[in-house]
């Protein structure tokens, strides 16, 4: 696979701009965190329910109370895992997200068997894997996010980790994706899967050697946690990032389109420039609950 200059230029310019809102979104402050990925939220719903409308006819005919409201449900998962510092007016996110959540798993399939014309059990299944995919996943970040965060009065106690934990993973499935490109460019020959023809097992392998010898450096200078676990982190974000760019991938052969979506020139939609994350970020809270704290 050889190096396309103007795309790799494209791509360049478009990642500068993305890099350059996502640092601010996640290091100005907590609320700007839960902002950024709010949007992200909501952007790749509106990316993946595209998708399953080309894949699945079926689900074109969903009800706007099941379209947009499976999206707020979403948003509310990532509301539940907010901590005590997400308040507003003394009322905390995660109550909020908890009891709309409730509303939700009983108005939803009422407004379902009022609204539709058919109740069908394979749209429902589109959506609530969708909760999964994206909605979880992204709280997951959110339950990442608030790692050292503590409220007590009025004042909020912020440990650097609550930082360097979701950029961490970022920072790993960027290098991931960008040195698995470089890599491949130069040296791929050898297809890795089907399902995206343009990887190569050379581009991969090297891709996730660079992710993690980089995380382990960025570790080592933010004196943050030991290591050995950001080198466990950026296994997990490389290895589990590359099978969420494969599962994107094969949505969006199964829906007979390029990119998800074209919002960033060059990357595509939300869905393309997040699905690493959607599947990494599980397996990272995985081990950083487990083993890490």
């Amino acid at each position: 696979m050889a190096l396309n200059i103007a795309t790799f230029k494209t791509r360049a310019a478009t990642a500068g701009v993305f890099v350059a809102v996502m640092l601010l979104g996640m290091l100005w402050n907590h609320w700007s965190f839960f902002i950024l990925f709010s949007v992200i939220h909501f952007g790749c719903w509106i990316e993946y329910q595209k998708l399953v409308c080309l894949i699945d006819k079926g689900y074109v005919e969903i009800s706007p109370f099941h379209k947009y409201g499976v999206m707020i449900a979403g948003w509310c998962i990532m509301l539940y895992f907010t901590n005590d510092a997400f308040s507003i007016f003394g009322i905390q996110l995660n109550a909020i997200g908890w009891w709309l959540g409730l509303i939700a798993i009983f108005a939803l399939p009422v407004m379902e068997l009022l609204f539709s014309k058919q109740l069908e059990l394979k749209n429902i299944a589109h959506s609530a894997f969708g909760l999964l995919y994206i909605s979880l996943s992204l709280g997951l970040m959110m339950d990442l996010r608030c790692y050292g965060m503590i409220h007590k009065g009025q004042h909020i106690y912020i440990d650097f980790s609550g930082f360097v934990l979701p950029l961490g993973i970022l920072v790993a499935l960027w290098i991931n994706d960008t040195m698995a490109y470089l890599v491949g460019s130069f040296i791929g020959k050898t297809p890795f899967s089907k399902i995206s023809p343009k990887k190569t097992w050379e581009g991969t392998i090297g891709g996730a050697i660079l992710c993690v010898v980089v995380v382990a450096l960025f570790g080592w200078a933010a004196q943050v946690f030991k290591v050995s676990d950001w080198i466990a982190i950026a296994a997990i974000a490389a290895v589990f990032g590359i099978m969420g760019d494969l599962f994107e991938s094969k949505l969006k052969r199964m829906a007979g389109v390029k990119d998800s979506g074209s919002i960033m020139p060059g990357h595509g939609g939300f869905l393309d420039r997040f699905d690493s994350l959607l599947l990494a970020s599980p397996f990272v809270w995985l081990y950083v609950t487990f083993f890490m704290k």
